[in-house]
């Protein structure tokens, strides 16, 4: 256990020195909490003239269950927020990308590499620390960014569309799917990052498991599919699934020896 908190405080010191990283974890988060709360101020201050388009009965049929109990002013700016709060999912994906894609390809560049894996840790051991320090910022970011958005909602917005936002799907989502999506964002990059030798390729190749979340958006936006409590159990089996696979490929694909006589 030593061994993994002193990488893990290691990998913490030196990704943090890059202004990429620290974007991604302080500001990007704070972002995308706060354009769902501007535009529910908007929607706020301007009830009275956009009445019209607040009342639309195409959205209420496209929320479906989504907005059962709510008036069709409110369900129009649940339905809206909400594709606002898929983003959230997109953090936890985004995050870890930034730092494990940098973990192992990024040591290599700088002549790190070769003393950590000349030590007595574990293959295991290793990239356990490096998943850790990559999954911990982005699940922490992301409970602060949702923290944020439930906060203003609270003040900015009725009970009744509070309640939605606090509801079990999304909680299930935030809480407990988020963090699935790490470990599997994280055991991708790692997995590219070992097998690349430039931290900008390991990075672009990591970023494409943000895809299927982005096109979510794209489908809920257009009324393709409606992202439920269904959809996130869903969700979340198949992302348990892959984590266990991710893991144990991980593992098999990091060969210690050839990292290093490769990349001489």
């Amino acid at each position: 256990m030593d061994k993994i908190t002193t990488v893990i405080a290691k990998e913490w010191a030196e990704v943090f020195k890059n202004k990429l990283v620290l974007f991604s974890v302080l500001f990007l988060p704070l972002i995308l909490a706060a354009i769902p709360l501007v535009m529910l101020f908007v929607f706020r201050q301007a009830s009275g003239s956009m009445s019209a388009e607040l009342n639309d009965p195409e959205i209420m049929e496209l929320a479906g269950a989504l907005c059962t109990g709510l008036s069709a002013a409110d369900c129009t700016i649940v339905y809206t927020l909400n594709l606002f709060v898929l983003m959230f999912m997109i953090l936890p994906v985004a995050i870890p990308v930034t730092i494990a894609a940098y973990s192992i390809v990024g040591e290599k560049t700088t002549r790190s590499l070769e003393p950590l894996l000349a030590t007595p840790i574990t293959t295991a051991e290793l990239l356990a620390a490096k998943i850790v320090a990559a999954i911990v910022p982005a699940v922490l970011a992301t409970w602060v960014a949702f923290g944020i958005f439930l906060l203003g909602v609270r003040l900015l917005a009725s009970p009744a569309i509070f309640g939605e936002f606090f509801a079990a799907q999304w909680l299930l989502a935030i809480l407990v799917v988020a963090p699935l999506l790490t470990l599997l964002s994280a055991c991708v990059a790692v997995i590219v990052s070992s097998r690349v030798s430039d931290p900008r390729v390991a990075e672009q190749l990591s970023s494409v498991v943000i895809l299927p979340l982005i096109l979510l958006v794209i489908g809920q936006s257009v009324g393709l599919i409606l992202i439920d409590r269904q959809v996130i159990l869903l969700m979340g089996l198949i992302v348990l699934v892959l984590d266990a696979g991710l893991l144990w490929l991980a593992v098999r694909l990091f060969q210690r020896e050839t990292i290093l006589t490769r990349w001489k």
